[in-house]
């Protein structure tokens, strides 16, 4: 498969995800993290999916399109590793999904990556909540759910929090 192929897959695959956590979480008070701006393509998906949701941003370093930019009060920029943790201490049992697509070309830097978060996103999510995450983790608390119709196994990852 080529690498525009599994690009292409990806992105399929994270679409489908974040429209099934929309409809899943409907019903769910709480806001919605995404780890990773990137260009700001989710962000905006997410936006249009959760019209009316308060949704907040984990970004390194900004590189987004201005259109896909969120203001400062919805945005955490920073390393990761120091970030998240002030935003449990702030969000903490009261989030209802978090997308996070930060995994690398490198699956040693992904694994440490997915630990951090799988420790840390634990304490956010309320009962009930989602993480659609592009690295598998290991979640206290939370089930693997079956994906979308379409999304290979292995490809993108949903976990519940359990209620």
């Amino acid at each position: 498969m080529s690498r525009l192929d599994s690009f292409i897959r990806r992105l399929e695959a994270q679409r489908a995800c974040i429209d099934a956590a929309a409809q899943t979480i409907a019903a769910l008070e709480g806001p919605v993290f995404e780890l990773g701006l990137g260009n700001g393509r989710t962000y905006d998906h997410l936006r249009e999916r959760l019209e009316g949701r308060e949704i907040f941003v984990f970004e390194r370093q900004l590189a987004a399109h201005p259109a896909c930019v969120p203001d400062s009060e919805h945005l955490f920029l920073g390393d990761i590793h120091e970030t998240l943790p002030a935003a449990v201490a702030r969000f903490e049992g009261r989030v209802a999904l978090i997308h996070s697509d930060i995994g690398s070309g490198d699956a040693e830097q992904n694994a440490g990556i997915a630990a951090f978060l799988s420790g840390n996103l634990a304490k956010l999510l309320r009962p009930g909540g989602l993480v659609i995450s592009d690295q598998p983790m290991t979640l206290a608390a939370a089930d693997s759910l079956a994906l979308p119709k379409g999304v290979k196994p292995g490809r993108y990852f949903i976990y519940r929090r359990h209620p």
